[in-house]
């Protein structure tokens, strides 16, 4: 069991941040976000998320007519901002990834299984990208996560191949409290869960 001042850090005081100070996040810490994200599971350790971390303006900018008007300035000022994606031939890792069957590549080999393929990556790579979250809050980051963007411009752009596809973008760094919310409502247990 981790201590009081780890949850508090990871879910209690944690919040959204909306906007950062320009303290700069280093490759050091991204390093270690990852490090620590890729431990969490997911099906058959297929690892599908995929991960762009953009610090320069440079970079951002080309991100900047894939989003909404509301996400625009507070994006634009992070000192990071992740593209959260996944890869939709993630499979193709799986001998090494899952060695002890190196029959699980053909599960999501082919037509047929396309779809299956798909969902596999979407819903591993989100569980990756919950993990991102958790683990920046682990290294001292604060998060903005959102979903306020154009996904088919931020592929055309960033992934014109079409392996990976976008899932969210967060951003990174040390949060301006002045401009954090309160703490918004929760459902209680009762109303969001069921012991059967």
């Amino acid at each position: 069991m981790i201590d009081d001042k780890a949850l508090d850090a990871l879910f209690r005081f944690a919040r959204t941040a909306n906007a950062f100070t320009a303290e700069p996040v280093s490759d050091a810490q991204l390093h270690q976000v990852y490090d620590l994200l890729k431990m969490g599971p997911t099906a058959s350790n297929g690892l599908p998320g995929r991960f762009v971390f953009l610090r320069s303006r440079e970079a951002r900018e080309r991100l900047r007519p894939a989003l909404s008007p509301g996400n625009l300035d507070k994006t634009m000022n992070a000192p990071v901002t992740v593209i959260v994606a996944h890869d939709t031939r993630f499979h193709e890792h799986l001998p090494r990834l899952f060695p002890h069957n190196q029959d699980a590549k053909s599960w999501f080999d082919g037509d047929a299984k396309k779809a299956h393929r798909e969902a596999a990556a979407f819903r591993n790579g989100s569980m990756q990208g919950g993990y991102l979250i958790l683990a920046a809050r682990a290294v001292g980051l604060d998060c903005g996560p959102m979903s306020g963007f154009d996904n088919a411009k931020v592929d055309a752009e960033f992934f014109p191949d079409g392996r990976y596809r976008s899932n969210f973008i967060c951003n990174l760094g040390h949060a301006d409290h002045s401009k954090t919310f309160a703490r918004l409502p929760r459902l209680e247990f009762d109303e969001a869960c069921q012991i059967l």
